[in-house]
C-alpha cells in the first residue's frame, strides 16, 4: 500500500513539545510534508522559538515517529524560521486543549 500524507500526519500527531500539552501538528509547527513513491519523506517544520530548549529533541521525535511507518525508507526534517510561528497557528483542537476557546 502506498504511503499517504495522512499516515505521516498521524505519526506527527504523536510528537509533542514537552512544555506544551498538544501535538506539534495541532500546535502549528508542521509547515509542509512531502513524500514520494520510494518511501522518502520530507518534513518542513518550525519551533515555537529559535531558543526552544527542545530544538534537538523535537526533530528527533519527528524522524523516529515517521521512520516507524513501514513504507518509509528515509526521513528528512528541515527546521525553518519563515514564516515565524505564532499562537494563531494553533489549530481549533489545540486551542480547545489549551483553554483558549470556549
Amino acid at each position: 500500500m502506498p504511503l499517504d500524507r495522512e499516515q505521516i500526519l498521524d505519526a506527527l500527531r504523536q510528537c509533542y513539545d514537552p512544555e506544551i500539552p498538544i501535538n506539534i501538528v495541532d500546535l502549528g509547527l508542521i509547515y509542509d510534508v512531502r513524500n514520494d513513491a520510494e518511501g522518502n519523506v520530507a518534513v518542513k517544520m518550525t519551533l515555537t522559538t529559535q531558543g526552544c530548549p527542545s530544538a534537538l529533541a523535537i526533530p528527533d521525535q519527528v524522524r523516529t515517529r515517521v521512520a516507524a511507518i513501514d513504507e518509509v525508507r528515509d526521513v528528512k526534517v528541515e527546521i525553518v524560521w519563515e514564516p515565524p510561528w505564532n499562537p494563531s497557528m494553533i489549530s481549533a483542537n489545540g486551542r480547545q486543549v489549551l483553554g483558549l476557546e470556549a
